[in-house]
């Protein structure tokens, strides 16, 4: 069995998710997110650095995913963003996590079949794969998607290496 920590990254809302991969296939574990507090950036990156730091202790996984910073529109949110993520991959490491990261676009490929899904396509296929009911919050949705990305990423890599590919 291997634990998988899902990491949505933001200055403000850090989205988590755990699942874990059984004989039986996939299982959530849980899911939330940080939030952060204040408005100095570097204040700001403890937090998140303490809350993984905290659903690393609490939960143990044994890898780290995370959503990769893409450039939209604003540079500055993107340069935050990428600082957020240094915070939330630092607590991995810090614990000796395998890190592993993912563009936007490979996380809707894995779950939805096509890069440029909606958000709500993202959600609804987290919700179905894991077997959820009612709402998720947004961020932690995100995160469990990345999740699965990996999941699923690692369980081709195991059978391409099994078929000596």
């Amino acid at each position: 069995m291997k634990r998988i920590l899902g990491i949505d990254p933001g200055s403000r809302i850090t989205g988590y998710g755990i699942i874990e991969e059984t004989q039986n296939g996939l299982k959530y574990i849980a899911s939330g997110s940080i939030h952060v507090r204040g408005e100095a950036l570097p204040e700001r990156l403890k937090q998140i650095f303490d809350g993984v730091s905290e659903i690393v202790r609490q939960f143990t996984p044994d890898q780290l995913a995370i959503e990769q910073v893409f450039m939209h529109r604003n540079a500055d949110s993107a340069l935050k963003l990428g600082q957020a993520r240094g915070a939330a991959i630092c607590a991995a490491q810090v614990r000796g996590l395998p890190v592993y990261e993912y563009a936007a676009r490979q996380v809707k490929q894995a779950l939805v079949g096509k890069g440029s899904a909606e958000k709500s396509q993202v959600q609804h296929m987290v919700k179905i794969l894991l077997s959820l009911t009612g709402d998720i919050q947004t961020d932690a949705g995100d995160a469990l998607g990345v999740c699965l990305c990996h999941a699923h990423h690692q369980q081709t890599a195991q059978r391409m290496l099994r078929a000596g590919v």
